[in-house]
């Protein structure tokens, strides 16, 4: 078992602009003396034909190259892929993916390095049926986002054995919270919020009875840094660790109950029109979430279900005022958007044919 480095490790995170990746930026800039970050001089252009993937590459060798011989993680939170994207815009993103570990493969000393994955528990468990699901259950997506979840995953497990450096993968629940990218068609709790602010109608292609596990963004960025911390505590350099871990709430709730819920906290009833989809078909019923991996790192306090509605509705209070609402704050027009799950609603004017798109 390697010894705690005593140089704080430089830490780049791919996906900075997003719901997920400034969430994890401040935990680890609040977590005073365990690590220091590195960001990019120029953006990623996601946008372009390769998907970013060049740029990629590029700046990797610039991260290596200030990381010198100190340790380096590198956390994953990029990918705005949900539920229906195409199956060639999701290959795009794992060919960026790829491009970045046969970069960091070059490192000089990859047992110095972690890395961060995060995948998609409801893209994965989505078709087992056998609620609730922890690291040992069955994995079987019900479309392409799961199967390129899982195909990342694998990439990752591979590229840590190759290297020999650890690698956390996240399987994530349903993240909320503020700077979510409503442009993308997911974000349910987001989405009722901006509904009270704007009087807007929200449809809900889903049964009311569906039960997702909800997840505080900043919650969620608090347990991938302590993950990545115990992750380099316990690294062999004999075997190279691949954890992957379930991160959640572990409370699921029916989506009428977060809707009742929020007729508590606006003090009115939100605007609700039940609809259809065919992305439905691929949304499980229920899909309650259990970790039995570093069960320790799950006792924490969790931010009340009211406390993070609330903040999520004052960022987007915010951000109508400043006129940024269709992006995620901190992003620009080539920064990549949030890792979010994919969620059982849509905003007015949604198509269910919508890919994403960077944030």
């Amino acid at each position: 078992m390697t010894a705690v480095p005593s140089v704080p490790p430089l830490t780049w995170v791919i996906g900075r602009g997003g719901l997920l990746g400034q969430s994890l930026e401040t935990a680890l800039e609040t977590a005073s003396g365990t690590t220091v970050l590195w960001r990019p001089p120029e953006p990623i252009s996601w946008l372009a034909p390769d998907a970013g993937a060049l740029d990629l590459r590029r700046q990797v060798g610039d991260f290596l190259g200030v990381a010198g011989g100190r340790p380096w993680s590198v956390a994953w939170c990029a990918g705005a892929g949900v539920t229906g994207t195409s199956v060639i815009a999701l290959q795009l993103e794992l060919a960026a993916l790829r491009e970045t570990l046969d970069a960091l493969a070059g490192a000089p000393r990859g047992s110095d390095g972690a890395f961060f994955f995060a995948s998609s528990a409801g893209g994965v468990y989505a078709g087992v049926g056998a609620p609730p699901y922890d690291e040992s259950s069955p994995v079987h997506p019900l479309g392409a986002y799961g199967q390129a979840k899982l195909d990342a995953e694998t990439l990752v497990a591979d590229w840590s054995h190759a290297t020999g450096t650890p690698s956390l993968i996240g399987r994530i629940a349903n993240l909320y919270g503020p700077g979510q990218n409503l442009a993308k068609a997911q974000g349910l709790i987001s989405q009722i919020c901006l509904g009270h602010l704007t009087g807007q109608p929200l449809s809900i292609y889903v049964s009311l009875d569906t039960l997702r596990d909800y997840f505080f963004a900043p919650d969620c960025a608090g347990l991938i840094a302590e993950g990545l911390a115990r992750l380099r505590r316990e690294q062999s350099a004999a075997q190279p660790r691949v954890v992957t871990k379930i991160m959640a709430s572990q409370r699921a709730i029916t989506i009428g109950a977060v809707i009742g819920e929020m007729r508590r906290i606006f003090k009115r009833s939100p605007r609700i029109v039940l609809g259809a989809s065919p992305i439905s078909a691929m949304q499980a019923r229920d899909l309650s979430l259990r970790s039995r991996v570093w069960p320790e790192l799950d006792r924490r306090s969790l931010t009340p279900f009211p406390v993070g509605v609330a903040t999520t509705a004052a960022d987007l209070l915010l951000r109508l005022q400043v006129g940024t609402v269709g992006r995620s704050v901190a992003s620009e027009a080539t920064t990549r958007g949030s890792h979010v799950e994919p969620e059982p609603g849509r905003a007015p004017g949604w198509n269910p044919s919508h890919n994403g798109g960077p944030a």
